[in-house]
């Protein structure tokens, strides 16, 4: 397979085809080296339009959809973001190129693990790897922008109180197969504005589908 080729298709067929036109998140899309962080065995899928499982139940998105993430938030060099759901590492490896720090989590050791592993084999250092249940707790810090990887049933405000003022976080709502992407824009202290983004159908964040049981 010509990687490079392979690659160059995927930004130019399947992600700029489903109106992913940000420059920045096309360039950062063809640099990620999206062969190294599909698990071992599956990298003649590296570039299709496809979910790829993981383990677990779980899935890595299509490199559509993580284009989409990627743009609904556009993270600049000046901001913190937060991404809930791991996975290999490659969506916080993306965040990483665009962003000044990265904090990601994930219910999963071994998912924590692998994604320590393929960042570092991609050179990003400025990643830090959790092991968290998001529907239990978040970091105690603020972010500028914050991924929430996996649908969840209905909205729990605490992302949005998870960050700065100004600050925004892309989640999905909802129930398979009609499902509301959302950008999330924090106004105030108890304030925030919704943007319905499209329609779309991924994956639950494991427990998302559980109220969360975090006290305010």
């Amino acid at each position: 397979m010509d990687t490079e080729f392979a690659r160059q298709q995927m930004v130019e067929q399947q992600v700029r085809a489903w109106d992913v036109l940000h420059p920045d998140i096309l360039a950062v899309l063809k640099k990620v080296p999206r062969e190294q962080f599909v698990p071992t065995g599956y990298e003649a899928l590296a570039f299709a339009d496809t979910e790829i499982a993981i383990g677990h139940g779980q899935v890595m998105m299509t490199p559509t959809m993580e284009g989409r993430f990627l743009q609904a938030l556009v993270p600049t060099t000046a901001d913190k973001v937060l991404e809930i759901g791991t996975g290999t590492g490659f969506l916080a490896a993306c965040f990483a190129r665009l962003a000044g720090e990265v904090t990601s989590i994930d219910v999963y050791e071994d998912f924590v693990a692998t994604a320590k592993a393929n960042l570092e084999d991609s050179g990003i250092n400025n990643v830090e790897l959790l092991t968290m249940d998001a529907t239990q707790s978040l970091p105690d810090d603020r972010f500028d922008a914050i991924a929430v990887t996996g649908s969840i049933q209905t909205f729990d405000p605490r992302y949005v109180m998870a960050l700065n003022p100004g600050g925004r976080v892309f989640l999905v709502v909802g129930d398979s197969p009609a499902m509301d992407a959302r950008v999330i824009t924090r106004t105030g202290d108890n304030d925030w504005l919704t943007d319905s983004l499209f329609e779309t159908d991924l994956a639950p964040l494991v427990n998302g589908s559980q109220p969360p049981q975090f006290l305010f």
